[in-house]
């Protein structure tokens, strides 16, 4: 896959032993007339890792940041430039460990629509909106897999116009569509 860093032994060591990286992202629902939306970054293109992949605006967590809201906000401001007075934290999802080794804290935030979008674009190539009934529709998710370092590992998809929203962005949405229905992640 390209992007993943490092091996999967290591990760699994790095799992195994609590060494992985805390970070954070914010999940941010926009109130539309026509029901909530959700807020979607691509990423620069020319960055080392995941490089042009669907994520939401987030990173690690920094020694200066009181826990995984305050790491989300500061990161959505950085990235996309929402000021963290227009997000109210609703709650959190659990954490999801990535391939990569991050151990990442979903904080779900209801934003105020009324703000300008202002890219960073070292990090974020653009920002686009996409109906959260769209994400959360199981007919819309697809299980797929891959062979990494000779071990099956498995993600989900969700295409969108010409995006395509997979691994770990995918498996927090569907994260999200479980704690919101109580279903199961069966697809």
């Amino acid at each position: 896959m390209p992007g993943v860093p490092g091996d999967l032994p290591r990760l699994l060591r790095r799992i195994r032993f609590g060494r992985v990286i805390p970070a954070a992202v914010l999940v941010p629902l926009l109130e539309r007339p026509d029901g909530l939306s959700l807020l979607l970054t691509r990423r620069a293109d020319h960055l080392a890792h995941h490089a042009g992949q669907i994520s939401f605006p987030g990173g690690r967590l920094e020694a200066s940041d009181t826990g995984a809201a305050d790491a989300a906000l500061r990161e959505s401001e950085e990235e996309i430039g929402l000021p963290r007075s227009h997000v109210e934290i609703v709650g959190y999802l659990d954490n999801y460990i990535t391939i990569t080794g991050y151990s990442v804290t979903p904080v779900i935030g209801l934003v105020r629509p009324d703000f300008d979008l202002r890219l960073d674009t070292t990090e974020v190539a653009e920002a686009f909106e996409v109906p959260l009934e769209y994400v959360l529709d199981p007919a819309r998710v697809r299980r797929r897999e891959k062979r990494l370092f000779g071990v099956k590992v498995a993600y989900f998809e969700i295409p969108y116009l010409h995006y395509n929203i997979w691994g770990a962005t995918a498996g927090m949405l569907v994260s999200l569509r479980m704690a919101l229905t109580g279903e199961d992640a069966d697809v």
